[in-house]
């Protein structure tokens, strides 16, 4: 199965906390604080990698945890920072944050790889906050946040040239003829269901040509999974309009172009500008089999002309006897080399991650106050932080975090909304009573 698209949770390691210890070691007086600081958290990092072909492993695991930090230890000794979480994707995969919408990463090449969720920092150990006048800090700093984000990760094919037309025109039996692939080949609507990659090899050199499932009137609105099949023709950079020129199912080859490129057109006004060459199959079911009996062929003749009246190339085709495969294959060659000598401006008003402004949190220092009819809470990431690093056994460590609170001016919201002496306050897990006058809170 060719699985495209997927939606995954990503979460980096926490922070490991710094450690809270003293030195005691046998004539040694005295001895000091040397609690070592935690361990980096994993980052979670995706990389490009041309061996896989489908995102068909995320419909199994939706959940990706890199590891946390370690915690700081005695004797100065730091915490093994947590292993980063290395994800690998195929090549032609856009890494896409859900919550903004915006592209993260584009995985164009092979090996390339970029960080998605930076792991928590970790937090300092207690010698770290030795000072000459608090030579004996009972406290620490608790390891940085991990972070957690859903991503779309969304594949589109990477091909040179890409083979586009109605169901069952023949775009893969010239897949078939043209590389080595293997496609399904038979004479029913959509016998391709997902999209068929081949390498063709061409003189001394070679390039990717990517059959493109069949496509149906109403595909650029959904219809026949259009956006499915679509997306694939984006990153191409010549395009093969295989059309059904002896009409064998009972439609207007004529109007089938139209309604191809029509279809190009509605889902993105850059397909119609990417170089296309028409094949006109099928001509020997309208009893014409080599160059002289093309002259007198009027419905071939009348599509060309046609086709070629709107400024397209139009050459014979029959994929069934093998007439004419080499000369298209010949001219998307050619036109490959002209795309590649003069590459199409991008024009794509696409909006990028700021992954410089993902690193910085504005609401990271505020403290909230809130009211939910019974309870008075009190919240915030830092102030998180500093309650997890707050040694409750220590009136100095106690201090600073409640000093830390009444700077804030949290208090003031708080009795805008009804807070009086005596009632209880919610800080995380902790509870305890306010009284305006007198900060030696009952915890």
């Amino acid at each position: 199965m060719f699985v495209d698209r997927a939606k995954i949770t990503i979460k980096s390691g926490k922070g490991g906390n710094g450690a809270v210890t003293f030195r005691r070691e046998p004539f040694v007086p005295e001895g000091g604080p040397d609690g070592g600081d935690g361990g980096k958290g994993g980052d979670v990092v995706f990389l490009a990698d041309e061996n896989l072909r489908t995102l068909m492993d995320f419909r199994y695991k939706r959940k990706y945890e890199a590891e946390n930090g370690q915690n700081g230890m005695k004797k100065n000794r730091f915490g093994k920072n947590g292993e980063d979480l290395i994800i690998k994707v195929p090549v032609g995969t856009m890494v896409i944050d859900e919550a903004t919408g915006k592209i993260m990463m584009d995985m164009t090449e092979h090996g390339q790889s970029f960080v998605a969720a930076k792991g928590g920092r970790g937090g300092r150990g207690n010698a770290r906050f030795a000072t000459p006048t608090r030579q004996a800090p009972n406290f620490a700093e608790a390891g940085g946040f991990a972070k957690e984000r859903q991503v779309i990760l969304e594949m589109k094919l990477i091909a040179d040239v890409g083979l586009v037309g109605f169901p069952n025109v023949g775009k893969s039996s010239l897949l078939s003829l043209a590389t080595s692939a293997k496609p399904k080949i038979a004479n029913y609507h959509f016998t391709t269901i997902d999209p068929n990659l081949g390498v063709v090899q061409l003189y001394d050199t070679s390039f990717v040509m990517a059959d493109i499932a069949g496509i149906i009137e109403g595909a650029h609105e959904g219809a026949g999974l259009g956006h499915y099949f679509l997306k694939h023709i984006e990153r191409t950079k010549v395009l093969v309009h295989i059309v059904d020129v002896s009409g064998s199912e009972g439609r207007d080859p004529k109007d089938d172009f139209d309604k191809i490129n029509d279809e190009l057109a509605q889902y993105s006004e850059k397909l119609t500008r990417k170089p296309q060459i028409v094949a006109a199959n099928k001509i020997d079911i309208l009893g014409c089999y080599d160059d002289e009996d093309l002259e007198i062929c009027d419905e071939y003749i009348q599509f060309r002309e046609y086709a070629e009246g709107k400024g397209y190339k139009v050459l014979p085709m029959s994929a069934a006897s093998g007439y004419g495969i080499k000369e298209v294959i010949e001219e998307a060659y050619r036109m490959l080399l002209e795309v590649e000598a003069n590459p199409p401006e991008d024009d794509d008003e696409l909006e990028y991650f700021d992954f410089d402004v993902d690193d910085v949190d504005e609401d990271y220092r505020k403290v909230f106050a809130e009211y939910d009819g019974e309870n008075y809470i009190i919240t915030g990431r830092q102030l998180e932080k500093i309650f997890n690093s707050t040694n409750f056994n220590d009136a100095g460590s106690r201090r600073y975090l409640f000093k830390y609170i009444e700077k804030s001016g949290v208090y003031d919201e708080l009795r805008e909304m009804g807070l009086e002496e005596g009632d209880t306050i919610k800080l995380f897990d902790m509870e305890f009573e306010y009284y305006e006058e007198d900060y030696n809170y009952d915890i």
